[in-house]
């Protein structure tokens, strides 16, 4: 289908919305993006992307806006609760011929991939409806409005309601985690990715460029505290390293928790409707593979609507080729998260003689190509 002019819409302006109307607008068309929430600033969060996602970028023709931002990353150390280590990944050895590994403002990311997407998205537009017509998809927005496309793509996060509308599946089930993030400014100074690993809890923090530093902590359980901040002073105050300094700089700090998600869902796509990134196959971030693998998405749909004679046989392609991916970067997610809980009388030495080369292999499969 090279060089047609399908009619498309995509649902959801976040990073899986905006990548996958960059990657359509580099093989010629020019697709619809609706986000529902109206225009305002990004929460102040922090992203890491591993050497897929630069690799996913500069397949995007992105790589280039991205290198001035951030900091970049050369290793992974991981530590125990008191501050000692127990092992290091070298990511350049890791990810070395696939990708520069980076830390940045998560809205940075997202301005340079709304400019690569054309920079036009229809705020508050709602999907009410979801109709599947032979050889399109009809649409009803909450304000009246009607549209019909060759192709519907559901860019809009776990909670997907184009999921729940093309009955695709339901709500996203409880990955057993709670995530705490906050965003620093003049906190202890940390130059490398560097986790603590406690008793079904860890401590992240990652430098982001511009003397910031990104703070990421999750627990085992459901269950969101009323006051964050109060939570993580309970959860971590025992522990060392940059820990003690970090809780000491969040007084004046806005600390957002949440509940995380996972999707599994037995197809992506139906008639002409199909999923994408979380939509489809969110998972818990604890290889911080979400933005990598709506990066991928994205590029690999596009070539698979080139290389198709129709729009169903490029979703059936679609699906095949990332289902392996993304299926690895679940396994591998739950892998971690039961390492993580196994108690530290066990887990740390096995850690202080492996874990390097054990955390390492999560990341195996996603060093081959796309």
């Amino acid at each position: 289908m090279g060089g047609s002019s399908l009619r498309v819409l995509v649902v959801g302006a976040g990073i899986a919305g905006l990548a996958v109307a960059r990657a359509l607008r580099m093989v010629g068309l020019r697709p619809d993006v609706t986000e529902k929430q109206p225009p305002s600033e990004l929460a102040e969060t922090g992203l890491y992307l591993p050497g897929n996602a630069a690799r996913a970028l500069r397949r995007l023709g992105l790589d280039g806006p991205v290198r001035p931002l951030g900091q970049l990353i050369h290793r992974q150390r991981f530590l125990d609760a008191a501050g000692d280590p127990l092992c290091e990944v070298d990511l350049g050895a890791l990810w070395g011929g696939v990708g520069e590994c980076r830390a940045l403002p998560r809205a940075e990311l997202h301005r340079v991939l709304l400019t690569g997407a054309g920079g036009a998205v229809r705020h508050g537009a709602e999907v009410r409806t979801v109709d599947l017509l032979p050889g399109g998809v009809g649409v009803t927005f909450v304000d009246g409005t009607t549209g019909e496309y060759d192709l519907l793509i559901g860019a809009d996060g776990p909670r997907s309601s184009v999921r729940t509308l093309a009955a695709l599946g339901g709500p996203p089930r409880p990955a057993g985690q709670v995530v705490y993030r906050a965003v620093l400014r003049g906190g202890p100074r940390v130059t490398e990715w560097t986790a603590l690993l406690g008793q079904r809890a860890s401590f992240l923090t990652i430098p982001i460029g511009g003397g910031r530093l990104y703070c990421y902590a999750d627990e085992a359980g459901t269950d969101v505290p009323a006051d964050p901040r109060a939570r993580l002073r309970e959860l971590f105050g025992g522990y060392g390293g940059p820990v003690p300094r970090v809780l000491d700089a969040l007084t004046d700090v806005e600390v957002r928790a949440e509940r995380t998600d996972e999707v599994e869902l037995g197809r992506w796509y139906r008639g002409r409707v199909l999923l994408v990134g979380d939509a489809a196959h969110a998972t818990a971030p604890t290889l911080a593979q979400g933005a990598a693998m709506a990066l991928e998405d994205a590029v690999v749909l596009a070539d698979a609507l080139t290389a198709a004679d129709t729009v169903e046989a490029a979703l059936a392609a679609y699906e095949s080729r990332r289902r392996p991916r993304t299926r690895w970067v679940r396994d591998r997610t739950r892998d971690r998260n039961r390492t993580r809980d196994v108690p530290p009388a066990l887990r740390d030495p096995l850690l202080r003689g492996r874990g390097g080369r054990i955390f390492g292999e999560h990341y195996r499969l996603l060093v081959d190509p796309l």
